[in-house]
């Protein structure tokens, strides 16, 4: 590990400020993957900034109904709050899913965000990487790549994002709030993440030295009847192989208003806006759901080990808009 400097600020500006005087510098939340991407040499900064004591660690309903959820709440406190529980019961879900206890404890909303891809390649120095190294190829194409991206991938870039939390926000239209050194700004989660092209190492559409501040829910009575399901390899704490997050607005065997959005199919949260437009004004059934899905990953292109999951998602987006609709009737 590089030898590296370390400094505590105590508010936003000078947090941002910090990074503006350092181009190598790296802000700190809990460090559940940054540290680890320190210790392997995928990340080198030469100082970091640590952001946990700032005061962006409140939850609180805006006045339109919605939620702001501060930067460093912890991913445990998300998961626990009342609000998100009732309002964004998804939300909760996901992150009660997405680590271990102790990970949850230490982990951030901010850094949750911004976590890199778990895939082997990118950590392995040793090994062609156009995300860690620009230009040097990308070794899962010809690869193992049984859970790598069928959404949205080209042949510069196969790797899946690994939060469990972004996937809810997704569904729920999130906009992540940050402050850069030109002073705040804000971006909806479906413009945070790039597309891979052929740049994968560019990752967010975050200003160079932002700092994530937080992140808004917008009121979406809907959020109130959702759900995230998740499969994963074994049952104890692992990334997905296929999630997804949904929520589901029935009013007499009819569709009113749908949300889905998928995870691990993708370099980012993948929100399944065709199968919304298929659904929404027609029947709340498994055929229905199942043509929805259908229309959704018609646009995926698996490689030679990872076609399953096409099948994977299809199943999941039947069986958690039977479970709603069925809550629903109730």
């Amino acid at each position: 590990m590089r030898d590296f400097a370390y400094q505590r600020a105590h508010d936003v500006s000078a947090a941002v400020a910090l990074l503006g005087a350092d181009p190598e510098a790296q802000y700190l939340g809990g460090g559940t993957n940054l540290v680890d991407l320190m210790k392997t040499g995928v990340e080198r900064p030469a100082r970091l900034v640590d952001v946990r004591e700032l005061p962006l660690d409140g939850i609180e309903s805006t006045g339109d109904g919605g939620l702001r959820v501060g930067a460093t709440v912890t991913n445990s406190d998300l998961a626990a709050h009342p609000e998100v529980r009732r309002r964004y019961p998804a939300l909760a879900q996901a992150v009660l899913a997405g680590a271990s206890g102790q990970l949850r404890n230490m982990a951030t909303v901010g850094g949750n965000l911004l976590q890199r891809t778990r895939c082997g390649y990118f950590t392995d120095l040793s090994r062609p990487c156009n995300k860690r190294a620009p230009g040097t190829g990308c070794s899962a194409v010809e690869g193992e790549h049984h859970n790598h991206a069928i959404l949205g991938a080209t042949e510069h870039c196969v790797a899946t994002h690994p939060s469990d939390m972004a996937v809810a926000l997704a569904a729920f239209d999130a906009v992540v709030t940050y402050e850069s050194a030109d002073g705040p700004g804000q971006l909806p989660l479906a413009e945070f993440y790039l597309p891979v092209g052929d740049t994968p190492h560019l990752e967010t559409a975050l200003p160079a030295g932002a700092l994530i501040t937080g992140v808004v829910l917008p009121p979406a009575p809907v959020a109130a009847h959702s759900r995230y399901r998740k499969v994963r390899e074994r049952a104890s704490y692992a990334f997905a192989i296929g999630s997804i997050a949904g929520a589901l607005d029935v009013r007499d065997g009819v569709v009113r208003e749908v949300r889905l959005a998928f995870g691990a199919v993708a370099s980012r949260p993948w929100r399944a806006r065709e199968a919304e437009r298929v659904l929404t004004g027609g029947p709340a059934d498994a055929e229905a759901f199942a043509a929805a899905a259908d229309a959704e990953l018609a646009a995926a292109r698996p490689l030679p080990h990872n076609a399953y999951k096409v099948t994977l998602l299809r199943n999941l987006v039947v069986a958690l808009l039977t479970e709603l609709t069925e809550e629903a009737a109730r």
